[in-house]
């Protein structure tokens, strides 16, 4: 009875022992940095160097706080340029903790300085964008305009002649007014970028609404271009058709006055070879175009046409 008491005594030390050394250590990897605190006060510096270390069990918490680069992602804020047009303007960022113990002093995790860096960024955001005309925001070059929506979308009549900063230099605005406020929460900002420019509901109705009319003026001019040359192609049809049709008829006209003199011809070197026959045939011609079951005729009986009927009756 008394062994195993002292088993069960030996096993629970043991045990007490092993819960003593597994609290007192903690692992750091090469991603992260450490904060110890007792009794949530911080004590010493961070811990950023890899591996194995060890701690007051029970009384000395460790907090953990990420190395790398980090995601910041803003939500869209409704802000009017300085030409007051309205917009929703989406921005993102990256950012490291760079001071862990001021980190953990003045926003305590990733989630205090998500809200610090909300407030901080989409402050400045505010403010650059507010400083700044609307083509400054959306345009980064002096590119001339296209004939497109752009013009349309920015209601612009005339193109400006040069772009002072464009996006990305107010981008690095936002980012260096941002970075001078950072340091106090132990935060460094890498970069802030413009995710999405867009105009509120009302503004894109309009817009829409002058996108379809320049679509509709283009489609216009397109259709009129098209009739145009459509005309066009057609008149060159009918100029080339009347041109072939009076070619043909001039050549048709050519042949049959050919045929014509060949023909005659023909009939002057038959008449010449034996005219009173041929004048026997032609009459014979004339007798059966003419001369019918219901045909009466009045001649003299000395009549030409009546020649050769006589002579056949003899």
């Amino acid at each position: 009875m008394k062994k195993q008491l002292t088993l069960l005594i030996a096993g629970m030390v043991g045990l007490l022992l092993l819960l003593v050394l597994a609290d007192a250590i903690y692992i750091v990897t090469e991603t992260d940095q450490v904060i110890i605190t007792q009794f949530g006060e911080p004590k010493g510096g961070a811990v950023t160097t890899p591996g194995v270390h060890v701690k007051l069990p029970f009384i000395q918490k460790t907090h953990f706080f990420e190395k790398r680069w980090l995601e910041w992602d803003g939500d869209p804020n409704q802000v009017p340029t300085r030409d007051k047009k309205y917009i929703w303007i989406d921005t993102y960022g990256r950012w490291r903790i760079t001071d862990p113990l001021v980190f953990y002093q003045r926003v305590r995790d990733e989630r205090g300085a998500l809200s610090r860096l909300d407030d901080i960024i989409d402050g400045e955001t505010r403010n650059a964008i507010a400083s700044y005309d609307l083509i400054e925001i959306v345009r980064s070059t002096n590119r001339e305009f296209e004939e497109t929506e752009e013009a349309v979308i920015l209601d612009v009549i005339e193109p400006i002649e040069e772009i002072k900063l464009g996006r990305d230099r107010i981008a690095h605005i936002i980012l260096e007014s941002a970075s001078a406020i950072t340091p106090e929460f132990g935060v460094e900002i890498k970069d802030v970028r413009v995710k999405r420019i867009n105009y509120i509901d009302d503004v894109q109705r309009k817009v829409f609404e002058r996108m379809i009319a320049e679509r509709q003026r283009i489609a216009s001019k397109y259709r009129s271009e098209g009739d145009g040359k459509s005309a066009e192609i057609r008149g060159q049809k009918e100029r080339e058709l009347k041109r072939i049709t009076s070619e043909a008829y001039r050549r048709a006209q050519e042949i049959m006055g050919k045929a014509d003199a060949e023909a005659t011809g023909i009939y002057a070197r038959a008449y010449n070879a034996d005219a009173e026959f041929y004048q026997f045939m032609k009459t014979l011609e004339t007798y059966r175009a003419t001369l019918t079951k219901q045909t009466w005729l009045v001649l003299s009986t000395d009549s030409e046409f009546l020649k050769y009927l006589k002579s056949a009756g003899r």
